[in-house]
């Protein structure tokens, strides 16, 4: 649970949730000390001074530094409007706090950037369970921390350093769903050849309109079957697609490529293939080149060929 909130600022749908600066300290001031802000929080004296303010900016960059606490700005359009701060104590749960200026209330600022500070307590410091309080009467701050999914655990009483007196108080206490890991993506296994003739040109395929990456260059060859070896797809893909003759003998595999497609995981085997029986035609309306190997990166090619250009290009 020791970070430094290298992961700061935080962005939400509206608002940036920055690190406090001492140059802040005059919006803090002016927003703080209005009662109806400074009255419904604990640690707060009112009136409210600048230099508080300042002290309370260096305290906050100290906190986030040791890990002990985070406590930031709430920013709507570059404007500060409020904080929020999540507090990590010892022999307790995490707290959570905040305060919107008044000029911004009705705006659900609070929810949003409540909720962001929670969402990022625990996708980087991995709290899942943290505690709130307010005031009974303070019937708005309520209603936030119920949509944020917290619960009322019971009432307690606290010192309101604005009010200088003790205060009743709601107690609550949220435990959020574990995130979800992302579903794994499914590994699509296919395999391609580097056909040389005897000029030492390699033969390209171009992928015809309508299929996905259409317009690019790429090797031969294609999707396995079920059942199938690397080297028996390679044969069938070469007739199907170049109506040529080939044998497990004359493929030599070369290299691999391990690219991550949006939807799945490309495993691409590259063999090479120096004698075959027939001519290599366009059997499935697609253009094909020959090309000698210094001139291969002048075709663009998916992503997951680029990376055997050049290692054929040294190959050969």
């Amino acid at each position: 649970m020791a970070a430094t909130g290298a992961e700061l600022p935080i962005t939400t749908t509206r608002l940036v949730l920055r690190r406090l600066v001492p140059g802040d300290a005059p919006a803090v001031t002016r927003l703080v000390n209005d009662y109806s802000v400074a009255g419904n929080l604990a640690r707060v004296p009112f009136p409210y001074s600048e230099e508080l303010a300042r002290k309370w900016i260096g305290s906050a960059a100290e906190q986030i530094e040791s890990g002990d606490a985070f406590h930031l700005a709430v920013t709507l359009e570059g404007q500060l409007v409020g904080c929020v701060g999540l507090s990590l104590r010892r022999n307790a749960l995490p707290e959570i706090g905040y305060w919107i200026g008044p000029k911004f209330w009705g705006q659900g600022l609070a929810s949003e950037a409540a909720a962001g500070l929670l969402e990022w307590a625990q996708k980087h410091l991995g709290i899942t369970e943290v505690e709130a309080s307010a005031l009974t009467d303070n019937l708005a701050s309520q209603a936030v921390l119920r949509r944020l999914g917290f619960s009322q655990t019971g009432t307690g009483v606290q010192q309101f350093l604005s009010r200088n007196r003790n205060m009743p108080v709601v107690m609550f206490r949220r435990v959020a769903a574990a995130i979800p890991l992302p579903a794994p993506k499914p590994i699509l296994l296919v395999v391609a050849c580097a056909l040389l003739d005897g000029d030492g040109r390699i033969l390209l395929a171009q992928r015809p309109e309508g299929k996905s990456m259409a317009g690019l260059w790429e090797f031969p060859g294609g999707k396995l079957d079920p059942g199938e070896t690397p080297e028996a797809a390679l044969i069938r893909e070469l007739r199907e697609e170049l109506g040529i003759e080939t044998q497990e003998a004359c493929l030599s595999p070369l290299f691999f490529a391990s690219h991550s497609y949006a939807k799945f995981h490309l495993l691409m085997p590259l063999y090479i293939c120096r004698k075959w029986e027939g001519r290599a035609v366009a059997k499935e309306g697609q253009a094909l080149d020959w090309v000698r190997p210094d001139k291969l990166r002048d075709y663009p090619m998916p992503p997951a060929d680029i990376p055997l250009v050049a290692l054929l290009r040294d190959f050969l």
